[in-house]
């Protein structure tokens, strides 16, 4: 039986420049087909503008306020907002608050750095 709990999990920096923790993955568990993950965002920082050309992600916003944006539509997230990111749309999200936003990150496949594709503001 594969669990992890959050505060046993290491921490590393994503390509778009948020925090993560991968909770399971095929690196640490039977699951094969997904990831999932806790990222984590200060206030006023945001990720990088970026996409994923093969993978399909949903956000749950846990804890904290940001703004969403995916290609040029940008909506004001907090506490239980999931968001449907599809494969190559540019998005970037950011810490809008005074807490740490949380939230959780589910890929399939699972992700992977060299799926993720640094781009121009998300806005262009």
């Amino acid at each position: 039986m594969d669990i992890r709990n959050i505060d046993e999990v290491a921490s590393f920096r994503t390509k778009d420049g948020s925090e993560m923790r991968e909770l399971l993955a095929y690196r640490n568990s039977s699951i094969r087909l997904q990831s999932l993950a806790e990222a984590r965002l200060a206030p006023g920082l945001s990720t990088a503008p970026h996409q994923h050309g093969r993978t399909e992600e949903i956000y749950y916003i846990l804890a904290g306020e940001g703004l969403m944006q995916i290609e040029q539509e940008q909506r004001p997230v907090g506490p239980g907002d999931a968001i449907a990111i599809p494969p190559g749309q540019r998005h970037q999200i950011t810490n809008t608050g005074h807490n740490l936003l949380k939230f959780l990150c589910c890929c399939a496949p699972p992700y992977e750095h060299d799926d993720t594709e640094l781009t121009e503001d998300v806005s262009e």
